[in-house]
């Protein structure tokens, strides 16, 4: 019973984070939506710009229009993170593996909320000192969620840890 209440507040508390994480992303770009379609806005001049895009493709525009695809696409990598998430034993051990997929699976839908409405996805985030693509939050969801996976993989578990036993 104890160990039934830990596991349903675990969720509970991964839930909330999903949700947060999905809101975040949805709050940005309704303020580049309002705010950044006529003027862009400099945070750090020749740096950093708020700089208002829909973008019709995937990443840095790759892919023009193809919304089906990419909808396709983001369905079947989600059913596969629910999975994945699904199996993951509820441990301590796990706490950063759970947040990595989460945190990958709120960027897929963020963007794929955008592509549903609009059939393009509202990028804002310029780099300009580097002439970086435009991005938004989601995309920030997704690169450090890749990144933390790398780390995860390579580094903080070991191929033993993922042979996780069937669940009844």
């Amino acid at each position: 019973m104890v160990q039934n209440k830990k596991q349903i507040i675990h969720h509970a508390v991964f839930a909330l984070v999903f949700i947060l994480l999905i809101f975040g992303d949805r709050i940005t770009k309704n303020f580049a939506i309002t705010s950044l379609r006529q003027d862009d806005i400099t945070i750090i001049p020749g740096v950093f710009t708020l700089h208002y895009l829909e973008n019709p493709g995937a990443a840095w525009g790759i892919f023009p229009n193809a919304i089906w695809f990419f909808a396709i696409i983001t369905i079947v990598v989600l059913g596969a993170m629910i999975y994945f998430y699904s199996r993951i034993p509820v441990q301590k051990k796990f706490l950063l593996l759970r947040f990595t997929i989460i945190l990958l699976a709120a960027g897929a839908i963020g963007n794929f909320i955008d592509r549903m409405m609009w059939h393009y996805v509202v990028d804002f985030l310029y780099i300009k000192a580097i002439n970086f693509p435009v991005f938004n939050v989601a995309d920030c969801y997704v690169c450090v969620a890749a990144v933390l996976l790398i780390y995860c993989l390579l580094f903080r578990y070991k191929e033993e840890d993922f042979l996780w036993k069937k669940k009844n």
